[in-house]
């Protein structure tokens, strides 16, 4: 009988098999976590990446309003967008899951032609060819749809708030949220009322600004109320900070569930005529204020040979100044009257004293001007109680002439995507350098250039009711509009401090 063989392990055939089975186990994990990754690098290389679901955070929800690229953006040149059938094919579900939704369109900075670019570049080339986002991509969102067109839609993935937030370069988005108040606010005058005086088109009110690096937060009224709580917010200059001022009011309106809650202290309707305004807000104990200023220095009359001529006083402060004493916010402006015929000329119109100088360059007679105002605010303002703002001054978009002479923008609906000048106002420059050497700490509120992008936010021939008139106002805004985000900035280093 043949012996029967035992089985049994031996130590070294023990660790052989116990190495393959951790060896096997250790490929396995590593496999799959290596194309894991690799699945998940693919998927954020992928320029098209949509999520329409409502959670916060760094999901984007995409809306895109009923409008056309050629009127949204205002611009076709160099804007070619190469899609094939197969990429094409690729959007079908995504078009389909985009109606309906919520989004916001940018334009009006040159990440825009950027990413147009890039997406174009990418349709044409392919994916693999593609490494990876740049910085400033990293920053923006997705490509969206206008039509049957896919349109970059540029917003950030990740809101930041930076204490030191260049807020001067951004571009706008256009927002179904906005605007903040509605036509109906009682504050608005007639000058301003476009909706009220016939223009059909509401885009012109739903644009956003955006900075570039920063969020911006959204003004809210109650919290601004309280931080005017038993305070004068004061608005001194020309009919463009009455702009201002209306909008300022409207704005705080939708936080007072009693309109009569709020009254004029003077009793009289807001008009285009001249005059000096305060609205008081019952229940925080605040008030409104506008006081006309032209030119903040004073508006007075010589004799010049035989007749007696208006002329500006460089060296006086406006005479109303003892109004705006003792106001807890002040925001001062000038430059618009400064571009008319008689300033610009100087012929016998600048006064210092006695001396009503034969011409003077307007430059010059600015400086002076503004130096009086300084002077003024360093004597009689106390920064420990007051804090002041100076709006630097706002573009005018007249085309084919000036504003009595044909000039006209009644056919702008939309942005600019490039704003028409590109050199900084000397105005600007002035102001800056006269702050810079005064004692009291003064904020620029330097709202020009975000406002350069805005030829669709002017009356134009939407200023009153009857356009019999030739003359356009390409120089003022629609309310709600433009003067609306120049408060959200106001709103926003209020909050700052």
């Amino acid at each position: 009988m043949e012996r029967q063989r035992s089985f049994s392990f031996k130590p070294t055939r023990l660790l052989l098999f116990s190495f393959t089975i951790f060896s096997s186990i250790l490929f396995l994990s590593t496999f799959t976590i290596w194309l894991t990754d690799s699945a998940s690098s693919i998927h954020h290389k992928t320029l098209l990446h949509f999520n329409t679901s409502s959670s916060v955070g760094d999901s984007v929800s995409v809306n895109l309003p009923p409008l056309t690229v050629q009127s949204l953006i205002g611009f076709t040149k160099n804007f070619t967008v190469k899609v094939s059938t197969s990429r094409n094919n690729r959007f079908a579900s995504t078009q389909k899951s985009l109606s309906g939704s919520k989004s916001e369109t940018v334009v009006g900075h040159h990440v825009l032609a950027s990413t147009v670019n890039n997406f174009t570049a990418m349709q044409e080339n392919g994916n693999s060819t593609r490494r990876g986002f740049s910085k400033e991509e990293k920053k923006v969102a997705v490509v969206g749809l206008v039509g049957k067109t896919q349109v970059p839609v540029l917003k950030k993935i990740k809101e930041k708030r930076v204490k030191g937030c260049d807020l001067t370069k951004g571009y706008w988005v256009f927002d179904e949220r906005y605007p903040l108040y509605s036509k109906a606010c009682s504050f608005i005058d007639e000058g301003f009322d476009c909706e009220g005086n016939g223009r059909l088109d509401r885009n012109y009110s739903k644009w956003r600004w955006h900075p570039k690096d920063c969020d911006l937060p959204r003004f809210n009224a109650t919290k601004m109320l309280e931080l005017i709580r038993g305070k004068r917010l004061v608005f001194v200059g020309d009919s463009i900070n009455r702009n201002q001022w209306e909008s300022m009011l409207c704005m705080l309106l939708g936080a007072i569930k009693d309109p009569k809650r709020v009254y004029e202290t003077h009793g009289r309707k807001i008009t285009k005529e001249k005059g000096n305004y305060s609205f008081r807000f019952l229940d925080y104990q605040c008030t409104v204020e506008y006081y006309v200023s032209h030119f903040l220095v004073h508006e007075s009359k010589a004799r010049i040979g035989q007749k007696r001529r208006p002329t500006l006083r460089i060296d006086a402060i406006d005479h109303g100044s003892s109004r705006w004493r003792g106001a807890d916010i002040l925001i001062f402006n000038t430059a618009h009257w400064w571009s008319h015929y008689k300033t610009k000329a100087g012929i016998y119109y600048y006064q210092e004293g006695s001396l009503v100088h034969p011409q003077l360059n307007v430059s010059t007679a600015f400086r002076k001007a503004l130096m009086t105002w300084a002077s003024w605010v360093d004597k009689r303002i106390d920064p420990r109680k007051t804090r002041i703002f100076f709006r630097s001054s706002a573009p005018s978009h007249f085309r084919g002439g000036n504003w009595n002479s044909g000039g006209h923008c009644a056919e702008a609906t939309h942005p600019l995507n490039e704003t028409l000048s590109t050199a900084y106002p000397e105005k600007n420059i002035i102001i800056e350098e006269i702050m810079k050497q005064m004692k009291t700490p003064v904020t620029l509120l330097n709202i020009t250039s975000l406002s350069e992008y805005r030829i669709d936010g002017h009356p134009s021939i939407y200023g009153r009711k009857t356009r019999s008139s030739s003359i356009q106002d390409c120089s003022h805004w629609c309310l709600p509009g433009v003067p609306d985000t120049w408060n959200e900035l106001l709103y926003f280093h209020l909050q700052s401090t």
